[in-house]
Protein backbone atom coordinates (compact mmCIF):
# COMPACT_ATOMS: atom_id res chain seq x y z
CA UNK A 1 0.00 0.00 0.00
CA UNK A 2 1.43 3.35 -1.06
CA UNK A 3 0.79 6.27 1.29
CA UNK A 4 -1.83 8.65 -0.04
CA UNK A 5 -2.48 10.99 2.90
CA UNK A 6 -1.60 14.60 2.23
CA UNK A 7 1.13 16.19 4.35
CA UNK A 8 0.23 19.62 5.75
CA UNK A 9 2.54 22.56 5.09
CA UNK A 10 3.12 22.91 8.83
CA UNK A 11 3.22 19.37 10.23
CA UNK A 12 3.15 18.29 13.86
CA UNK A 13 6.45 16.54 14.57
CA UNK A 14 7.13 13.98 17.29
CA UNK A 15 10.72 13.22 18.33
CA UNK A 16 10.85 9.71 19.80
CA UNK A 17 13.95 9.20 21.89
CA UNK A 18 14.36 12.92 22.49
CA UNK A 19 16.71 12.54 25.47
CA UNK A 20 19.31 10.45 23.59
CA UNK A 21 22.30 11.71 21.62
CA UNK A 22 20.52 11.51 18.26
CA UNK A 23 17.24 12.78 19.73
CA UNK A 24 19.00 15.88 21.02
CA UNK A 25 20.52 16.32 17.58
CA UNK A 26 17.06 16.00 15.98
CA UNK A 27 16.04 19.10 17.94
CA UNK A 28 19.16 20.99 16.84
CA UNK A 29 18.65 20.05 13.19
CA UNK A 30 14.96 21.01 13.24
CA UNK A 31 16.09 24.46 14.39
CA UNK A 32 19.08 24.71 12.04
CA UNK A 33 16.96 23.86 8.99
CA UNK A 34 14.04 25.92 10.31
CA UNK A 35 11.75 22.99 9.67
CA UNK A 36 8.20 24.41 9.29
CA UNK A 37 6.69 22.53 12.23
CA UNK A 38 3.40 23.56 13.78
CA UNK A 39 4.30 21.67 16.97
CA UNK A 40 7.23 19.58 18.23
CA UNK A 41 6.61 16.85 20.81
CA UNK A 42 9.50 15.37 22.79
CA UNK A 43 8.89 11.70 23.63
CA UNK A 44 10.98 9.27 25.65
CA UNK A 45 10.66 6.49 28.22
CA UNK A 46 8.67 6.85 31.44
CA UNK A 47 11.82 7.56 33.47
CA UNK A 48 12.53 10.66 31.36
CA UNK A 49 8.98 12.03 31.45
CA UNK A 50 8.85 15.54 32.85
CA UNK A 51 12.40 16.48 31.88
CA UNK A 52 12.80 19.85 30.24
CA UNK A 53 14.83 20.05 27.05
CA UNK A 54 16.12 23.34 25.64
CA UNK A 55 14.83 24.00 22.13
CA UNK A 56 15.81 26.92 19.92
CA UNK A 57 12.57 26.79 17.97
CA UNK A 58 11.59 26.13 14.36
CA UNK A 59 8.66 26.96 12.11
CA UNK A 60 5.74 28.04 14.31
CA UNK A 61 7.38 26.66 17.47
CA UNK A 62 9.06 29.39 19.55
CA UNK A 63 12.38 28.98 21.35
CA UNK A 64 12.11 27.77 24.91
CA UNK A 65 11.81 24.35 26.51
CA UNK A 66 10.08 21.13 25.55
CA UNK A 67 8.67 18.99 28.35
CA UNK A 68 9.38 15.32 27.71
CA UNK A 69 6.28 13.11 27.56
CA UNK A 70 6.24 9.38 28.09
CA UNK A 71 5.93 7.65 24.72
CA UNK A 72 2.73 5.61 24.46
CA UNK A 73 0.59 4.60 21.47
CA UNK A 74 -1.62 7.61 22.24
CA UNK A 75 1.36 9.98 21.89
CA UNK A 76 0.98 10.04 18.10
CA UNK A 77 -2.58 11.26 17.86
CA UNK A 78 -2.49 14.39 15.71
CA UNK A 79 1.14 13.80 14.68
CA UNK A 80 2.13 14.05 11.01
CA UNK A 81 5.82 13.06 11.15
CA UNK A 82 7.45 10.91 13.83
CA UNK A 83 11.25 10.98 13.99
CA UNK A 84 12.43 7.84 15.78
CA UNK A 85 15.80 7.16 17.39
CA UNK A 86 15.15 4.95 20.40
CA UNK A 87 16.22 1.50 19.20
CA UNK A 88 14.69 -1.22 17.06
CA UNK A 89 12.41 -2.70 19.73
CA UNK A 90 10.49 0.52 20.53
CA UNK A 91 10.23 1.31 16.82
CA UNK A 92 8.65 -2.09 16.13
CA UNK A 93 6.37 -1.72 19.14
CA UNK A 94 5.11 1.71 18.07
CA UNK A 95 4.93 1.23 14.31
CA UNK A 96 1.26 0.32 14.18
CA UNK A 97 0.25 3.16 16.50
CA UNK A 98 2.19 5.71 14.45
CA UNK A 99 0.82 4.60 11.09
CA UNK A 100 -2.73 4.18 12.38
CA UNK A 101 -2.56 7.75 13.71
CA UNK A 102 -1.88 8.93 10.16
CA UNK A 103 1.75 9.84 10.83
CA UNK A 104 4.81 8.90 8.79
CA UNK A 105 7.51 7.20 10.85
CA UNK A 106 11.08 8.01 9.82
CA UNK A 107 13.09 5.46 11.74
CA UNK A 108 16.77 5.64 12.58
CA UNK A 109 17.08 2.05 13.83
CA UNK A 110 17.78 -1.11 11.85
CA UNK A 111 14.24 -2.41 12.45
CA UNK A 112 12.75 -1.92 8.98
CA UNK A 113 15.64 -1.11 6.64
CA UNK A 114 15.51 -4.29 4.60
CA UNK A 115 11.72 -4.70 4.47
CA UNK A 116 10.50 -4.63 0.88
CA UNK A 117 7.78 -2.04 1.47
CA UNK A 118 10.05 0.35 3.42
CA UNK A 119 12.17 2.82 1.43
CA UNK A 120 15.75 3.23 2.64
CA UNK A 121 16.53 6.83 1.78
CA UNK A 122 19.48 9.17 1.47
CA UNK A 123 18.08 12.39 -0.03
CA UNK A 124 21.18 13.13 -2.13
CA UNK A 125 21.07 9.62 -3.62
CA UNK A 126 17.53 8.20 -3.95
CA UNK A 127 14.93 10.85 -2.99
CA UNK A 128 12.48 9.33 -5.49
CA UNK A 129 12.04 6.28 -3.27
CA UNK A 130 9.86 8.13 -0.77
CA UNK A 131 7.10 7.98 -3.39
CA UNK A 132 6.33 4.35 -2.52
CA UNK A 133 6.42 4.39 1.27
CA UNK A 134 3.46 2.94 3.18
CA UNK A 135 3.86 4.91 6.38
CA UNK A 136 7.44 4.03 7.32
CA UNK A 137 10.70 5.31 5.84
CA UNK A 138 14.02 3.98 7.12
CA UNK A 139 17.16 5.99 7.76
CA UNK A 140 20.20 3.92 6.70
CA UNK A 141 23.16 2.95 8.82
CA UNK A 142 25.46 5.91 9.45
CA UNK A 143 28.50 4.36 7.76
CA UNK A 144 26.43 3.51 4.68
CA UNK A 145 25.00 7.02 4.40
CA UNK A 146 28.27 8.86 4.04
CA UNK A 147 29.67 6.28 1.65
CA UNK A 148 26.75 6.42 -0.79
CA UNK A 149 26.63 10.24 -0.67
CA UNK A 150 30.24 10.23 -1.88
CA UNK A 151 29.80 7.41 -4.39
CA UNK A 152 26.53 8.44 -6.08
CA UNK A 153 28.12 11.21 -8.23
CA UNK A 154 30.84 8.74 -9.23
CA UNK A 155 28.30 6.01 -10.02
CA UNK A 156 26.63 8.50 -12.35
CA UNK A 157 29.89 8.70 -14.33
CA UNK A 158 30.22 4.94 -14.65
CA UNK A 159 28.48 2.04 -12.97
CA UNK A 160 30.37 0.81 -9.90
CA UNK A 161 31.23 -2.89 -9.98
CA UNK A 162 32.98 -3.31 -6.63
CA UNK A 163 33.55 -1.39 -3.40
CA UNK A 164 36.11 -2.22 -0.72
CA UNK A 165 35.67 -0.07 2.37
CA UNK A 166 37.41 0.07 5.75
CA UNK A 167 35.66 2.23 8.32
CA UNK A 168 37.09 4.18 11.24
CA UNK A 169 33.94 4.67 13.30
CA UNK A 170 33.49 7.11 16.15
CA UNK A 171 32.28 6.31 19.65
CA UNK A 172 29.07 8.27 19.00
CA UNK A 173 27.81 5.41 16.85
CA UNK A 174 27.27 3.46 20.07
CA UNK A 175 25.40 6.34 21.76
CA UNK A 176 25.96 8.93 24.44
CA UNK A 177 27.16 6.42 27.09
CA UNK A 178 29.87 5.26 24.67
CA UNK A 179 31.08 8.82 24.15
CA UNK A 180 31.22 9.27 27.92
CA UNK A 181 33.19 6.03 28.22
CA UNK A 182 35.78 7.31 25.76
CA UNK A 183 36.20 10.46 27.85
CA UNK A 184 36.36 8.58 31.13
CA UNK A 185 38.72 5.86 29.92
CA UNK A 186 41.08 8.39 28.39
CA UNK A 187 41.24 10.34 31.64
CA UNK A 188 41.71 7.21 33.75
CA UNK A 189 44.27 5.69 31.37
CA UNK A 190 46.37 8.86 31.43
CA UNK A 191 46.08 8.92 35.22
CA UNK A 192 47.71 5.51 35.36
CA UNK A 193 44.67 3.39 36.21
CA UNK A 194 45.58 -0.31 35.77
CA UNK A 195 44.12 -1.98 32.68
CA UNK A 196 41.96 -4.37 34.70
CA UNK A 197 40.39 -1.48 36.64
CA UNK A 198 39.32 0.55 33.60
CA UNK A 199 35.53 0.65 33.18
CA UNK A 200 34.57 -1.18 29.97
CA UNK A 201 30.81 -1.31 29.29
CA UNK A 202 29.91 0.28 25.95
CA UNK A 203 32.45 -1.69 23.89
CA UNK A 204 33.97 -5.17 23.91
CA UNK A 205 37.38 -3.79 24.92
CA UNK A 206 39.01 -0.55 26.01
CA UNK A 207 38.36 2.14 23.41
CA UNK A 208 40.86 4.72 24.71
CA UNK A 209 44.09 4.54 22.70
CA UNK A 210 42.79 1.48 20.89
CA UNK A 211 40.99 0.30 17.74
CA UNK A 212 38.35 -2.45 17.93
CA UNK A 213 37.60 -4.37 14.68
CA UNK A 214 34.22 -5.44 15.99
CA UNK A 215 30.98 -3.44 15.62
CA UNK A 216 27.68 -5.21 16.33
CA UNK A 217 27.52 -9.00 16.55
CA UNK A 218 29.46 -11.55 14.50
CA UNK A 219 27.54 -13.51 11.85
CA UNK A 220 27.95 -17.06 10.54
CA UNK A 221 30.36 -15.98 7.81
CA UNK A 222 32.59 -14.23 10.42
CA UNK A 223 31.65 -10.77 9.22
CA UNK A 224 29.88 -8.44 11.63
CA UNK A 225 26.31 -7.20 11.33
CA UNK A 226 27.66 -3.66 10.79
CA UNK A 227 29.61 -4.91 7.79
CA UNK A 228 26.58 -6.79 6.50
CA UNK A 229 24.51 -3.61 6.78
CA UNK A 230 26.94 -1.74 4.53
CA UNK A 231 26.70 -4.48 1.92
CA UNK A 232 22.93 -4.90 1.71
CA UNK A 233 21.99 -1.27 2.36
CA UNK A 234 24.30 0.00 -0.39
CA UNK A 235 22.64 -2.31 -2.90
CA UNK A 236 19.14 -1.18 -1.87
CA UNK A 237 19.88 2.55 -1.79
CA UNK A 238 21.77 2.54 -5.08
CA UNK A 239 19.16 0.30 -6.70
CA UNK A 240 21.81 -2.11 -7.93
CA UNK A 241 21.87 -5.64 -6.52
CA UNK A 242 24.97 -6.50 -8.54
CA UNK A 243 27.36 -4.12 -6.76
CA UNK A 244 29.91 -6.17 -4.84
CA UNK A 245 30.78 -4.69 -1.45
CA UNK A 246 33.45 -5.78 1.03
CA UNK A 247 33.47 -3.93 4.35
CA UNK A 248 35.66 -4.02 7.45
CA UNK A 249 34.23 -1.90 10.27
CA UNK A 250 36.46 -0.67 13.08
CA UNK A 251 35.66 1.39 16.18
CA UNK A 252 38.30 4.07 16.86
CA UNK A 253 38.81 6.57 19.74
CA UNK A 254 37.12 9.49 17.98
CA UNK A 255 34.04 11.21 19.39
CA UNK A 256 31.64 11.97 16.52
CA UNK A 257 32.91 11.64 12.95
CA UNK A 258 33.36 8.43 10.99
CA UNK A 259 36.21 8.06 8.49
CA UNK A 260 36.17 5.61 5.58
CA UNK A 261 38.92 4.46 3.23
CA UNK A 262 37.13 3.43 0.03
CA UNK A 263 38.43 1.68 -3.08
CA UNK A 264 36.07 1.62 -6.06
CA UNK A 265 36.16 -0.38 -9.28
CA UNK A 266 34.13 1.01 -12.20
CA UNK A 267 32.90 -0.59 -15.41
CA UNK A 268 34.61 2.11 -17.45
CA UNK A 269 37.57 4.39 -16.95
CA UNK A 270 36.92 7.35 -14.64
CA UNK A 271 39.75 9.82 -14.34
CA UNK A 272 40.67 11.54 -11.10
CA UNK A 273 39.82 14.86 -12.74
CA UNK A 274 36.35 13.68 -13.80
CA UNK A 275 35.69 12.30 -10.34
CA UNK A 276 36.83 15.49 -8.65
CA UNK A 277 34.60 17.64 -10.87
CA UNK A 278 31.58 15.42 -10.19
CA UNK A 279 32.18 15.44 -6.44
CA UNK A 280 32.62 19.21 -6.33
CA UNK A 281 29.24 19.62 -8.04
CA UNK A 282 27.43 17.05 -5.89
CA UNK A 283 24.89 18.15 -3.24
CA UNK A 284 26.00 17.55 0.33
CA UNK A 285 29.63 16.91 -0.63
CA UNK A 286 32.65 19.07 0.14
CA UNK A 287 35.99 18.20 -1.43
CA UNK A 288 38.99 18.82 0.85
CA UNK A 289 41.85 17.54 -1.25
CA UNK A 290 45.00 19.66 -1.45
CA UNK A 291 47.88 17.40 -0.49
CA UNK A 292 50.50 20.07 -1.18
CA UNK A 293 49.06 22.00 1.74
CA UNK A 294 48.17 18.94 3.84
CA UNK A 295 44.44 19.50 3.38
CA UNK A 296 42.20 16.45 3.67
CA UNK A 297 39.16 15.56 5.83
CA UNK A 298 39.93 14.71 9.47
CA UNK A 299 37.32 13.39 11.91
CA UNK A 300 38.60 15.36 14.87
CA UNK A 301 38.03 18.69 13.10
CA UNK A 302 34.65 18.17 11.43
CA UNK A 303 32.31 17.50 14.35
CA UNK A 304 29.02 19.38 14.09
CA UNK A 305 29.16 19.80 10.30
CA UNK A 306 26.52 18.70 7.81
CA UNK A 307 28.40 17.71 4.67
CA UNK A 308 30.17 14.55 3.60
CA UNK A 309 33.84 15.39 3.07
CA UNK A 310 36.04 13.73 0.45
CA UNK A 311 39.81 13.82 0.08
CA UNK A 312 42.87 11.72 -0.87
CA UNK A 313 41.27 11.16 -4.28
CA UNK A 314 43.62 9.09 -6.43
CA UNK A 315 43.94 6.20 -8.86
CA UNK A 316 43.79 2.66 -7.56
CA UNK A 317 46.25 0.87 -9.81
CA UNK A 318 45.48 -2.56 -8.32
CA UNK A 319 42.38 -2.94 -10.54
CA UNK A 320 41.24 -1.74 -13.95
CA UNK A 321 39.19 1.46 -13.72
CA UNK A 322 39.89 1.97 -10.02
CA UNK A 323 39.81 5.00 -7.72
CA UNK A 324 40.60 5.41 -4.03
CA UNK A 325 39.21 8.08 -1.72
CA UNK A 326 38.89 9.03 1.95
CA UNK A 327 35.47 10.09 3.28
CA UNK A 328 34.52 11.73 6.59
CA UNK A 329 31.14 12.80 8.00
CA UNK A 330 29.64 13.58 11.40
CA UNK A 331 27.91 10.39 12.47
CA UNK A 332 25.30 12.13 14.62
CA UNK A 333 24.50 14.80 12.01
CA UNK A 334 24.57 13.38 8.47
CA UNK A 335 24.79 9.81 9.71
CA UNK A 336 21.59 10.12 11.74
CA UNK A 337 19.66 13.28 12.67
CA UNK A 338 20.32 15.44 9.61
CA UNK A 339 19.55 12.70 7.11
CA UNK A 340 16.31 11.91 8.97
CA UNK A 341 15.11 15.52 8.95
CA UNK A 342 16.11 15.86 5.29
CA UNK A 343 13.83 12.90 4.57
CA UNK A 344 11.08 14.75 6.44
CA UNK A 345 11.69 17.78 4.21
CA UNK A 346 11.05 15.59 1.17
CA UNK A 347 7.58 14.79 2.54
CA UNK A 348 6.55 18.46 2.66
CA UNK A 349 4.08 19.69 0.01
Amino acid sequence: MTWTKEMPQHPVVAVAGATGAVGAEFLKVLHDLDFPAKEVRALASARSAGKRLPFEGCGEVPAGELIVQEMTPESFEGVDIALFSCGAAPSKEMREAVVNAGAVMIDNSSAFRMEEDVPLVVPEVNPQDISWHSGVIANPNCSTIQMVVALKPLYDLSRIKRIVVSTYQAASGAGAPAMAELYDQTRDFLAGTPEEELKVEAFQHRIAFNCIPHIDKFLEDDSTKEEWKMVVETKKIMGDEDIRVSATCVRVPVLRCHGEAINVEFEDEVSVEEARKALEAAPGVTVLDDIENNIYPMPGLLAGTNDTYVGRLRKDASVDHGLALWVVADQIRKGAALNTVQIAQLLLP
